[in-house]
């Protein structure tokens, strides 16, 4: 499929199927300037987000802060071309968002997206199960779900296993897609999720957002800038990208619920809501 489709996470998480890709500017990241390192903070209240994305690289941002673990490379050259895959570095640009709005945050990551962006419900509802058993082992609370990705179904119902899964996650945000259309985002557009759309600089809905009387937040998702790792004469290279998309503004919505969670809650430029839901408590044994 990722042969024939030129499909991209920014929009897409495959449960069952695609969506169409995402039109216009900002559809790949560009490189630009690194910007100053979010602050090494320590909240006194520990927050936990936990993302399933593609995985998080040793970016400079990550590497000797107290959550950042031995993880493994993200996949960035999966068909060996030589050529980075269009979504590699997804994972790691969500995290850079995500720590942006709260450098006091503690991440826990599950890979569940290859660098095309292809996956399906089974495989994220099992490593759902597997992440709330590992954090009941550990007795770790886990405050916030943030799945930046999702995926229209042809019954415009959420596929059963995903649907059954995420009732155990009591404060999940996930991106609304970028297909521009009203028909339900899945998971997004579960009552009990956090569906973000994104805004432009005027602060209105970005053109290729997805709306609808599901989606509960919007916060800026044009040329967002982040951390970001791409393939140089086939070396890693780590610095910064801008890129477009509702998966670069699920990650703020998540940081400012971490914030709360934390009692550092500070509204964040830009995150406004939608008549949002109140969200319970998150997930520990």
């Amino acid at each position: 499929m990722a042969d024939r489709v030129p499909v991209s996470v920014n929009h897409v998480h495959t449960v069952l199927t695609g969506a169409p890709v995402l039109h216009g500017t900002g559809a790949d990241a560009i490189p630009v300037d690194l910007p100053a390192e979010p602050p090494r903070q320590a909240w006194a209240k520990q927050a936990t987000v936990l993302v399933l994305d593609s995985g998080i690289d040793p970016h400079p941002w990550f590497v000797g802060r107290s959550w950042f673990g031995q993880w493994g490379l993200e996949v960035i050259d999966g068909d060996g071309d030589g050529v980075a895959d269009r979504q590699a570095g997804h994972g790691t640009f969500v995290a850079g968002v995500l720590l942006r709005h709260a450098p006091g945050v503690t991440i826990r990551q599950y890979p569940v997206l290859s660098s095309f962006g292809l996956t399906d419900d089974r495989t994220v509802a099992t490593t759902l199960r597997r992440a709330r058993y590992l954090a009941a082992a550990k007795r770790e609370r886990l405050d916030v779900l943030l799945i930046s990705a999702g995926c229209h179904t042809a019954d415009d119902r959420c596929p059963p296993v995903l649907a059954e899964e995420l009732a155990f996650w009591p404060t999940v945000v996930a991106a609304a897609g970028n297909s521009s259309t009203t028909r339900p985002f899945w998971p997004a557009a579960l009552p009990s999720v956090t569906a973000v759309a994104a805004t432009g600089p005027d602060g209105g809905l970005a053109p290729f957002s997805n709306c609808g009387e599901w989606v509960d937040r919007t916060a800026p998702g044009v040329d967002v800038v982040s951390a970001h790792v791409r393939l140089v004469d086939g070396e890693r290279v780590y610095g910064a990208a801008k890129w477009s998309g509702t998966s670069f503004a699920a990650p703020q919505v998540a940081a400012d619920l971490a914030r709360s969670a934390a009692d550092h809650h500070e509204p964040q430029p830009g995150v406004s809501g939608l008549g949002t839901r109140e969200r319970g408590p998150g997930i520990s044994a």
